[in-house]
């Protein structure tokens, strides 16, 4: 008899939103701080990790790829998992496959190194999801200031695993150490997250009205969301994957080249506390993303036309510009009704968003490998951005999906 009385009650409290406490946003801010060091520590080595595997370009261009891919791939599943096993469970889950692939891929050669990432970025890709929906459930009164706080986390990641990875090399004696020692971070990170996601004991969340919902694949502005979403992610992961490969060809050594690749992800860090805050609370975001994009399309110039003259300044352009990343998970919160609908807008724009997305790294090394240059390559990254202004506009208009 107990049984049956207790069972729906524990049904409720798991799918309720995690309390919003302050451990809660420091499990948030350490989750989102491993969402992104398995892409630009590898990336910051690219080169050793090639040469020490024997590896073609080719190969390179599809490591380069494989985390958009999975990210896309992935993301699909997010939803699921957090309907089946609510949404504490299903980020431990995130974390705890991450740290296996960060252990995974630096055991073997070139196809484990693959298959690893692969794994790890599936781990990634749950995060991307759930992490957003957590926020605005659990905090529903203080969306900006926590996706500020969120995407500067994201940002510092970034950051020090492309700053920390080339001097780690030589610490510990090669990229294999450097790149898994990573795992540390994730580890701790599942640990205190373990510790402060704690659901409500409310009902689970549900849509306020009884009509059936619309597909998002039926609505306009989904689409263009996930445009716009897949086209800044396309110019975020072409600089974390390919940059430093690109200043290192132009002779700067690959310990700055490093240095530059950490501060496009370091300058997010502050902008993240001043731009989310401030986008978030207009009516419209349109404004604030074509600013921040033409960032980017100024950086491209640059790197086009005078990859050596100010490469310091090409690279805080990109790191301004990438950061209408915040924004962008701002609006998949802003343009839906409800949590319901934000994890479905949230796993079509970044499943969907996330593929095209991983076109880009892939195109970008596969045109440099056929032209030997950088010409080509930067032309197609220039085009991404100017597309990813024009949908970045129409998706910042106040409407919902």
């Amino acid at each position: 008899m107990t049984r049956t009385t207790d069972a729906p009650s524990v049904t409720r409290s798991r799918h309720a939103a995690l309390i919003g406490s302050p451990l809660l946003v420091v499990g948030v801010a350490l989750a989102a701080s491993n969402l992104r060091p398995a892409v630009t520590s590898m990336a910051s080595v690219l080169g050793p990790v090639r040469d020490g595997l024997g590896a073609s370009a080719a190969w390179a261009s599809v490591l380069t790829a494989v985390p958009t891919v999975c990210f896309g791939l992935a993301a699909i599943t997010a939803p699921w998992l957090g309907r089946r096993f609510g949404m504490a469970r299903a980020i431990g889950i995130a974390l705890a496959v991450l740290t296996a692939g960060l252990v995974l891929r630096v055991v073997d050669g070139p196809w484990v190194v693959l298959g690893g990432t692969f794994v790890a970025a599936a781990g990634i890709a749950v995060g991307n999801v759930l992490i957003p929906v957590v926020v605005k459930q659990s905090f529903p009164h203080s969306v900006g200031r926590v996706t500020g706080i969120y995407t500067a986390a994201l940002s510092g990641g970034g950051g020090i695993g492309a700053a920390f990875t080339p001097p780690l090399e030589a610490v510990l004696g090669g990229w294999r150490g450097a790149v898994g020692a990573w795992a540390l971070l994730s580890a701790g990170a599942l640990v205190v997250w373990l510790a402060g996601a704690r659901h409500g004991d409310g009902p689970a969340h549900r849509p306020v009205s009884s009509e059936p919902r619309r597909s998002m694949l039926r609505r306009p502005l989904a689409w263009i969301i996930t445009g716009f979403f897949g086209l800044q992610s396309c110019v975020a992961y072409v600089a974390m994957g390919w940059l430093s490969e690109l200043f290192v060809s132009d002779g700067i050594s690959r310990t700055d080249a490093g240095l530059m690749l950490a501060l496009i992800n370091l300058i997010g860090i502050p902008l993240s506390f001043v731009i989310p805050p401030i986008a978030l609370s207009r009516r419209s975001q349109s404004g604030w993303i074509v600013g921040l994009a033409s960032c980017s399309m100024a950086a491209v110039a640059g790197l086009a036309f005078a990859p050596g003259g100010a490469p310091w300044l090409w690279t805080v352009l990109l790191g301004v510009g990438m950061s209408v990343f915040p924004v962008a998970l701002g609006v998949l919160a802003l343009r839906t009704r409800d949590a319901s609908e934000t994890t479905d807008l949230s796993a079509m724009a970044q499943g969907t968003g996330y593929l095209v997305a991983s076109c880009g790294p892939l195109l970008f090394g596969i045109l440099h490998g056929a032209t030997g240059g950088w010409g080509l390559s930067l032309t197609l990254l220039a085009c991404a951005v100017a597309a990813e202004m024009v949908l970045g506009w129409l998706a910042g208009r106040p409407r919902y999906v």
